[in-house]
């Protein structure tokens, strides 16, 4: 094939690219930030996209977020495309924040403990869980026992927590950039538009000059 990769990557490279990506997390900040500025949609969708991508990287469905960004985008009538992007809020630089704040705020909400270190491999809890989910679930097929106290406790120590703490700093923060988004991708829209009526100016000046010098030569 054409565009086939010479060299297929390694999977150590694809987890060191998840934590920083090839060019930089500036470089992909840059990148979101030009296409969301050049989505062919109302400003205030744009924002409303921008928002619910945002607010979903505060849920603790991993693997998921990009689902469920397209739901929330859908239900508040926001561009589908925006919060897909918009969920890069969420990354490897930003989930430990959003991690401890949800954790935190969860815990304090239910009046339940919290405890730093039982949270401090917040990755290793999720990985974990979701294996024993996926044995739970082959264990459905064969003679193998399903085991759910891990699971449960799982759920009622970082799951739950981490959901119902991460909806207030997630509607706060996704509110913000709803506020800031706006008005920038309607500036950048009009100086788009200001730009490409001055190019459409200049294409017909030209044409019409060249049409008055074939009229003058005939």
């Amino acid at each position: 094939m054409v565009f086939k990769r010479r060299a297929k990557r390694s999977y150590a490279r694809i987890l060191a690219e998840a934590f920083y990506p090839r060019g930089g997390w500036t470089r992909a900040f840059h990148y979101v930030r030009h296409r969301l500025h050049r989505l062919p949609d109302k400003p205030y969708r744009i924002a409303r996209g921008v928002a619910a991508g945002v607010f979903v990287s505060f849920t603790p469905f991993f693997g998921l977020h990009f689902i469920f960004a397209a739901l929330v985008a859908k239900l508040i009538r926001g561009n589908i495309l925006a919060s897909l992007l918009a969920t890069f809020f969420g990354n490897p630089l930003t989930f430990p924040i959003i991690g401890f704040v949800s954790l935190k705020l969860g815990h304090l909400i239910l009046g339940t403990r919290f405890d730093v270190a039982a949270h401090a491999s917040l990755l290793s809890s999720f990985t974990s869980a979701g294996g024993e989910l996926k044995d739970n679930f082959f264990a459905i097929f064969t003679d193998e026992t399903a085991h759910w106290e891990s699971l449960i406790g799982f759920f009622d120590s970082v799951f739950l927590p981490y959901l119902v703490g991460g909806i207030v700093p997630g509607i706060m923060t996704g509110v913000a950039f709803y506020y800031l988004s706006e008005p920038v991708i309607a500036a950048y829209q009009k100086r788009r538009r200001k730009k490409l009526k001055e190019r459409f100016e200049k294409l017909k000046a030209k044409l019409h000059a060249r049409a008055g010098e074939g009229s003058e030569g005939g």
